[in-house]
């Protein structure tokens, strides 16, 4: 089975940018691919699709279950387990936030926080280390209280907020010219 040009061009670079982004190839490929699958896919046909190993797409799959992108879904008359990718995008790109508000911001919070507190401990001269870790500090939960609050909108008004800034900037700049 070959996939289209422009599939394979979406699944190469969602695969490169997710690299870039700390994330393994081979998940986000798979993820990439059952995004464009109008129909769920076993692992069979994600190893033969995307030329990776059995066991690869296997860690994969798990990983992408774990973040909530990919679920298992069960197809008349076949065994094996299916799987596809959350349809709606902001249901997708919520998932992944929240994923990734847990993998970096949590823990860079925690970390500082830590560094913080052992600087208190220090003598006067560690004190420009403790301002910027305490600015650090404060601008970490500065933003990950205002993801708390984003995600408490309901996805319709999340919609409406993003949709409306980016129409009144094409504006403005329209204006501009």
């Amino acid at each position: 089975m070959e996939l289209p040009a422009r599939t394979r061009q979406f699944i190469l670079h969602w695969g490169e940018m997710a690299s870039r982004w700390g994330i393994n190839r081979t998940v986000a490929q798979i993820h990439a691919l059952l995004f464009l699958s109008a129909k769920p896919l076993n692992a069979e046909e994600l190893t033969e699709l995307l030329s990776v190993s059995r066991s690869n797409v296997s860690t994969s799959l798990r990983e992408l279950q774990g973040w909530g992108v990919v679920r298992v879904v069960h197809v008349m008359g076949d065994r094996r387990d299916h799987f596809e990718c959350l349809p709606d995008v902001w249901e997708m790109f919520q998932a992944i936030l929240d994923e990734r508000k847990r993998r970096v911001i949590d823990p860079a919070i925690d970390v500082t926080r830590q560094a913080l507190g052992a600087s208190a401990a220090a003598d006067e001269s560690d004190a420009y280390a403790r301002e910027r870790l305490q600015a650090m500090v404060d601008f970490l939960q500065m933003i990950a209280n205002w993801y708390t609050q984003m995600r408490a909108l309901p996805p319709e008004a999340i919609r409406e907020l993003l949709s409306s800034s980016g129409a009144g900037h094409s504006q403005a700049a329209g204006r501009r010219r």
